[in-house]
């Protein structure tokens, strides 16, 4: 599923090969990914507009048009968003194209249709409106905000990590690689970190998506462009961890198989605060 890394690299390819271009055509071909809008309404809104510049918070990317708003996009479990230069064939799975003067275009791609794309008055009314917590690398979110969601929570780290309501951005696979990192248990108790632990699986979270997205690196793909040391590039049956090549453990959370270490995350491994 795409993840922050892979969001991110989506709104760095808008930036350099769409800001300023003209859409003179929306195409959609399957209005089943649209929200709240019908394929017709979406090519009136948009047609003639201009794409100013584009946003990432989260899962989601928001374009933002001249005259419209924000079009926002969430990419489901394998979408992708691609530039389409003229005359190119448009890639399998496009569901909507905005066709762009003088040729070139950009898809949004999905295969298994799960995902969407709607039109919202700007980026803070749809956060407002979707209750997504602050983007998980947004300077504004420090350390000290991410230990209170910690603090506050009677869940384990995982699943904190993963609501989109406390912090915006992080799915299942990079929650493993952050927890692999910090060398903490998936199964730990958010509210159990001491203060040490919980700066050092901030600085983990920062550092693992800031590396994937210099790397060039999504949730499933190009993942061989990241270090040797992340679990990613070993994360599937049979896997081994990259520190010391144990057999990587799994466990299903919320549905999905996570992946861990059993010799470096163990479930004693979390240091408790004082008192507990």
């Amino acid at each position: 599923m795409p993840e922050l890394p892979d969001v991110e690299l989506f709104h760095r390819l808008v930036v350099e090969h769409c800001r300023g271009n003209v859409i003179e055509r929306a195409i959609v071909s399957d209005a089943g990914i649209l929200e709240n809008i019908s394929a017709e309404a979406l090519a009136r809104r948009v047609n003639g507009a201009r794409i100013q510049s584009a946003e990432r918070h989260g899962k989601h990317l928001f374009l933002i048009l001249s005259g419209v708003g924000a079009l926002a996009m969430h990419f489901g479990t394998n979408g992708s968003l691609q530039f389409v230069a003229s005359g190119s064939a448009d890639p399998a799975y496009t569901r909507l194209k905005l066709q762009f003067a003088g040729g070139n275009g950009l898809a949004y791609v999905n295969p298994r249709r799960i995902g969407r794309v709607l039109l919202s008055e700007s980026v803070k009314a749809f956060i407002t409106q979707a209750e997504l917590g602050p983007d998980a690398l947004d300077p504004a979110f420090d350390r000290a905000a991410f230990a209170k969601i910690l603090a506050e929570s009677k869940r384990d780290i995982k699943a904190v990590l993963m609501d989109q309501t406390l912090m915006a951005g992080i799915g299942n696979i990079y929650a493993d690689e952050i927890l692999f990192q910090a060398r903490l248990n998936p199964a730990a108790k958010a509210a159990g970190l001491d203060r040490n632990s919980a700066a050092d699986l901030f600085a983990s979270m920062q550092k693992t998506l800031n590396t994937a997205v210099r790397c060039h690196a999504g949730s499933e793909h190009a993942v061989e462009n990241l270090p040797k040391s992340f679990l990613l590039r070993e994360r599937h049956r049979g896997g081994h961890c990259p520190h010391c090549h144990a057999t990587l453990a799994t466990v299903k959370h919320a549905g999905r198989t996570g992946y861990y270490c059993p010799n470096c995350q163990p479930k004693l491994n979390v240091r408790q605060k004082s008192g507990r």
